[in-house]
């Protein structure tokens, strides 16, 4: 490997395990993840109707469920993370700089190695987490080469790919949003037509509940309780894809963030980690079949899982991440590692089905 060079999570593991994985005992840093299922609602996927034939349907089938077509399968594992008091050495020692990863352009065969356990500060807030190989904003998350798919040109559905990875970075990056301001940028790139997602959009904005919770597709948190540490969010992910019904285009998201923050009150400098994990599925439909306004996607599907960012309560629209000792105390879930991206988030729901709160195996 060169220097300057970037090599694969394969690789990079291999490396580890060959090394010895750092000093045997290396004690971990303890974390305690609570894990609830927020909503887990089905019904049969599908697309807005025909141009000619379409309906406005404003009917709710079933509790929490807005959108006809819209597969909506959202469990907020919602968790407390105690970071560790110790300072323990980590395998390159001090102030070496860790050689970034290769983008992730498919879904790696095991999760992250195993690290020396060290607690995050304010000058390393990613330290002794995988994050800290990790891209940095939306340079984290994986855009592969267009080509031309259904009814796109090859460069239409380059600029599909791009407003796909804009609607993550303005829903889950922007720092206004991430202060609980609205995310209209985000919002404007969402079929004003798709009438039931834009009611699910309004509710969640004027009087936020479980069943209109705006965690599921935007990240925010209570500016007067925690803010940010630095203006750097690593991201781990990819997008991919094909043709959908109609000739759409259909992309698929799946991305990790890694938000390090503090208490807003600055008395205490302990940076805690919130971890979350969004499967976000857009629909660029043809608006000669479908209605829809040009440049914006239909919402097919949405799956989030997140730690440290509340307890199996309703957080009132923003994650509560934990500090100290009000982290410490695992639940009775299982053990879950929130870096591991080589699950599929259905087989993440599925664990998550019927679990309390558990115990993350990392922040």
């Amino acid at each position: 490997m060169g220097k300057g060079g970037s090599v694969s999570d394969e690789e990079w593991a291999r490396f580890l395990r060959e090394a010895g994985a750092g000093p045997e005992g290396a004690p971990r840093e303890p974390s305690a993840r609570a894990r609830m299922v927020a909503r887990r609602l089905r019904e049969e996927p599908g697309r807005p109707e025909g141009w000619r034939t379409y309906e406005s349907d404003q009917r709710r089938r079933g509790k929490g469920r807005y959108a006809a077509g819209l597969v909506v399968v959202a469990a907020v594992l919602v968790g407390v993370v105690a970071v560790a008091p110790e300072r323990v050495a980590g395998w390159f020692g001090s102030g070496q700089q860790e050689a970034p990863l290769a983008a992730e352009s498919e879904r790696p065969e095991q999760p992250p190695a195993d690290m020396a356990a060290q607690a995050p500060t304010l000058q390393e807030p990613f330290r002794g987490s995988p994050a800290a190989r990790w891209g940095e904003g939306a340079d984290g998350i994986h855009v592969p080469a267009a080509r031309a798919t259904g009814w796109m040109s090859q460069a239409q559905v380059a600029q599909a790919l791009q407003k796909s990875r804009d609607f993550l970075a303005a829903s889950s990056l922007d720092p206004g949003v991430l202060r609980g301001e609205y995310p209209g940028r985000a919002i404007a790139l969402v079929n004003p037509d798709q009438q039931d997602v834009q009611s699910y959009l309004a509710a969640a904005f004027s009087k936020p509940s479980k069943e209109t919770d705006p965690l599921l597709l935007f990240s925010r948190f209570e500016k007067e309780k925690v803010r940010l540490v630095g203006d750097v969010v690593k991201t781990r992910g990819r997008m991919t894809f094909s043709e959908g019904e109609r000739g759409a285009v259909k992309v698929s998201t799946d991305v990790t963030y890694v938000y390090p923050v503090v208490r807003a009150d600055g008395g205490r400098d302990e940076v805690a980690r919130t971890i979350v994990r969004r499967e976000i599925v857009m629909s660029w439909d043809d608006p000669v079949k479908v209605r829809i306004k040009p440049g914006t996607f239909s919402l097919a599907s949405y799956k989030v899982d997140a730690t440290n960012g509340g307890c199996d309560e309703y957080t009132g629209g923003h994650f509560i991440p934990a500090f100290g000792a009000e982290g410490e105390s695992a639940g009775s879930g299982p053990a879950v590692d929130p870096y591991d991206r080589s699950t599929t988030m259905d087989e993440r729901m599925r664990e998550a089905e019927n679990a309390g709160c558990g115990t993350a195996t990392r922040s």
